[in-house]
């Protein structure tokens, strides 16, 4: 007998068309489709489930409820979709039920989804890593929730590094998560963008200051569901690349002689490309 499946799937952040073609695959092959309905959107599962299966909404049961359906899909040799929001990799409470599933000897994978912080930058048109502005996404939440966080992963001490963060899970505390990012190093006019819900269809999109986050959070009641993307990549303008400079040369192309002498020496003196 099959010894079943179980794929852990990541929806993206909302919107139906941005689940992979592997995950609506998966949710389409599968007897069980095991989601939360408050955080995917409905039809990331109706649009590609079999009529036939069994829907379950996660959000209303327990990890040993979850854990029951993976003992039966072990035992009768069912295909199981674990739909999750986003990527499971970040915040998914993923591995505890994927080394439970293995161990039950069911055949366990994870098909990536797009992240929230991908779709966020989207919507307002930024790219997170500006040569010579920042080359670092740090993908982090504030401490002081439910989940420890170890010393070492303090806000501020991410903060100090001044590059590109991407803040999950801290909505409800603002004023504390902008106090941290002050003592970080973040000067009070660092460009945030607060984004709720990105491509659902009540999404919100916000650019602001670093001192004005709390009040935007306030003013439109954002307390969950809310992702920050901080720094200064964010307000910068796009610098040029090396990569596709006449003047760089790669496996493909050669480089254009006049050119490469021009990058050399704006290299050499610290300047942009030219």
């Amino acid at each position: 007998m099959n010894s079943g499946r179980v794929s852990f799937v990541g929806a993206g952040p909302g919107a139906a068309d941005l689940i992979t073609l592997r995950g609506a695959r998966r949710i389409a092959e599968a007897d069980v489709v095991i989601w939360a309905a408050s955080l995917v959107m409905e039809e990331c599962v109706t649009e590609h489930a079999q009529a036939d299966a069994e829907l379950v909404d996660s959000s209303r049961i327990a990890h040993e409820d979850v854990l029951r359906i993976y003992r039966r899909a072990a035992a009768e040799g069912l295909r199981v979709a674990r739909v999750h929001s986003g990527d499971p990799s970040l915040w998914g409470a993923v591995q505890e039920q994927y080394d439970a599933a293995a161990e039950l000897g069911l055949e366990v994978e994870i098909v990536p989804g797009v992240s929230a912080f991908s779709a966020a930058a989207a919507a307002v048109g930024r790219e997170l890593t500006i040569p010579e502005v920042a080359q670092s996404v740090v993908l982090t939440r504030l401490e002081g929730g439910k989940t420890p966080m170890p010393e070492r992963e303090k806000l501020r001490e991410f903060a100090r590094h001044g590059t590109t963060l991407a803040i999950f899970l801290s909505a409800a505390r603002t004023s504390q998560m902008v106090d941290e990012l002050r003592a970080g190093g973040y000067a009070d006019d660092t460009p945030v963008v607060v984004a709720y819900r990105t491509s659902w269809p009540d999404e919100i999109t916000v650019r602001c200051r670093l001192d004005e986050v709390e009040a935007t959070c306030k003013e439109r009641k954002l307390w969950r569901q809310t992702l920050f993307l901080v720094g200064a990549a964010l307000g910068a303008r796009g610098t040029r690349s090396h990569l596709y400079h006449p003047g760089h040369f790669h496996t493909f192309r050669k480089p254009d002689a006049g050119a490469r002498r021009a990058l050399r020496a704006a290299r050499a003196a610290g300047r942009p490309a030219p």
